[in-house]
Order: C-alpha cells, then structure tokens, then sequence
C-alpha cells in the first residue's frame, strides 16, 4: 500500500498527547461493507452502505475502489456522466487514475495523490485509468468520497483541487506507532492542503501491531472510521474492526483507534480512513448523481442536464469520428466512481 511512506516516522510531528479531561468517543455503530461494480465494472465496496445520512452528514456516499489486481486489458473506469450540488474527493492509495471535466479541470493522480472536484451548479466529468494501464495491468486501489454542500452553496461555480502526496501533511503519535497522512481539515493543529466548504477533516493513518491512536477531534464534527485493511479496535469500548467495515462514533473530543497485536502477512499494519465534518443539518433530496435540498430541484438538475446547462464534453475528448464519448446519468450514489 504506497500511498505516502517514510523510513521513520520518528523524524515526524506529533500530534498532541490527550489532555487529562479528554472524552474519548464511543462507538455507535459498525456496519460491513457490501460488494458491488461501478461504471464498467469497477468493483467497489460501498463504505457507508446501511448507515444512516444523519450519522454521515456531511457526507453522502463512499466507495473503497479495489483493491484489485487487474490482468492486461481490465482495468475499468467510468463513461461521462454528471454531478451537481456536491464535492467528490478521489484519494489514490495505488496505481493510476485520469479525470476530466467540463470545467477544465482534470490529470491524472497517483500513489497519495487526490483530487476535489466541486460539482457545484453542475458539471460533467469521467474518470478512468489511463491507456498504460489497460494495457499493462496491475495494481489499482483508492476510495472516492462524496461531500454534501450547504443550501447556500449548491450554486457555486465548479472547481477542481489537484492535491499532490507530497502536499499531505505528516505526522505520528506520540509514540510514533501511527502515522497520519492529513488530506483535509486540522488535526491537532496541523492543517491539511484539501480546501472545502463544509467543515471537515480527512485522514488516512497507519497503525503499527499493538500501537494506539489517540487522535484529537474537533467536538462539533462527527466521527467515522473505515477499515482500508488490517485488523484493530475502535472506541474507548475496544469494539473490533476488520477490513471494509465502517465505524460510527459517538459525540467527544478524541477517537481513538488501535492496532491488532497480530496482523495477517498480507496486512501488516492497519490501514484506516478517519473522517469527520460539522453536520450540514439539511434537507437531502438526491437521485444518481445529483445531491440537492428538494425532489423539485433533483428534477431540474435533470432537465438542466438533458438540455446540456451542466456543460459539454471538452473538444480534446471527442474522438476523431465526430462520435462523442458516451454520458452517463446513470452512474451516481451508489454509482459513481
């Protein structure tokens, strides 16, 4: 698992030691994730199948991409399709992936690299692995997440954040048996590069056999952990947590997280993703790749798409027979990768 490494996670900032009066979180809930295929037979496992939104909120849908070892010819993306009135956040953990909009956004990411597209008022965009790739074969892992806006914000103009790995920030915990990759939000006074609307934090960590995590969270966001892979426990109730399985956290300033004494040889470590967000509190109407307030809104956004308002397919992606690639309005939550 690339993503970001380091030979000693001593050299690192820490994050702090709990403070005496610290309230470590509880878990609330731990659901396993569902199998299924996105787009053109990208198989996934669907993180927050099961859960209620109000335990997500701010966030909508996430998608463990892999991990899968594709043999030459396999590797699958999706068609064109659009978004409106949510943030998608790709985060490559392995191999490599291209994404384009109708904004101009658009690159290829790989190992720790992410990418924040703001769908805002609309946009369309596709995302697949490149030629090289398909043709060669090979090791592909990631996680897509959706990040709900604000009413206030649904309309904004769409952009797009190319977060490189090098950009993360480092750090370990005190004891430096964990080591934190931080995409987004402030962890411990240590700010991420990700820039987002709603209130929030993104974290990738490695938790050595036997080590603990303590981790300092803000009070007003919510809490959830899942399981990239590895065994461990969660919560200051010790509840056990095994590969694709999401934990929901009570209310409190720390979650904590710790690592099994012994790993299977293929896991070593426990691979996380903690995320958290201050509620948005809001009304969700939301159908395929649409996230809005009202079911009359979810309607437009299908007319506005359907008389081409969500944008057109960049020119340098029309292939040269005057056919253009496929749109899909199809693949969203649930859907979409």
């Amino acid at each position: 698992m690339p993503a970001v490494t380091v030979e000693d996670t001593t050299t690192l900032a820490r994050v702090p030691v709990p403070a005496p009066r610290t309230v470590r979180r509880r878990v609330r809930s731990v659901t396993t994730a569902p199998r299924g295929f996105e787009g053109e037979g990208f198989p996934v496992r669907r993180a927050f199948a099961g859960v209620d939104l109000r335990d997500l909120d701010p966030f909508i849908h996430m998608d463990q991409m892999g991990e899968v070892e594709y043999a030459p010819g396999e590797p699958k993306g999706t068609s064109w399709h659009p978004h409106r009135g949510f943030e998608t956040v790709t985060y490559i953990i392995d191999g490599t992936f291209e994404h384009a909009d109708s904004h101009g956004g658009g690159g290829s990411i790989t190992n720790g690299d992410t990418q924040w597209m703001t769908a805002g008022g609309g946009v369309l965009h596709i995302e697949r692995p490149p030629e090289s790739l398909v043709v060669s074969g090979g090791l592909f892992h990631g996680l897509q997440l959706w990040v709900n806006l604000p009413k206030a914000q649904k309309w904004v103009e769409p952009r797009y954040q190319d977060l490189r790995a090098d950009q993360a920030v480092l750090l370990a915990s005190p004891d430096a048996g964990a080591f934190l990759r931080v995409i987004a939000g402030d962890v411990g006074g240590h700010a991420g590069p990700g820039t987002t609307y709603t209130p929030m934090a993104m974290v990738h960590a490695t938790i050595a056999p036997g080590a603990t995590l303590d981790l300092p969270w803000d009070p007003s966001f919510n809490a959830l952990v899942y399981v990239l892979s590895g065994n461990g426990k969660v919560g200051i109730d010790d509840h056990p947590v095994t590969g694709g399985q999401l934990a929901v956290f009570g209310p409190g300033d720390t979650v904590t997280v710790k690592g099994a004494e012994h790993q299977d040889s293929r896991t070593p470590s426990l691979e996380v993703v903690i995320l958290g967000g201050r509620p948005i509190r809001e009304p969700i109407a939301m159908y395929g790749p649409f996230v809005m307030n009202t079911r009359q809104e979810v309607m437009d956004a299908f007319t506005d798409f359907q008389a081409g308002r969500l944008g057109s397919i960049p020119a340098a992606h029309v292939p040269h027979t005057g056919v253009r690639d496929t749109v899909d309005v199809g693949s969203a939550a649930g859907q979409d990768s």
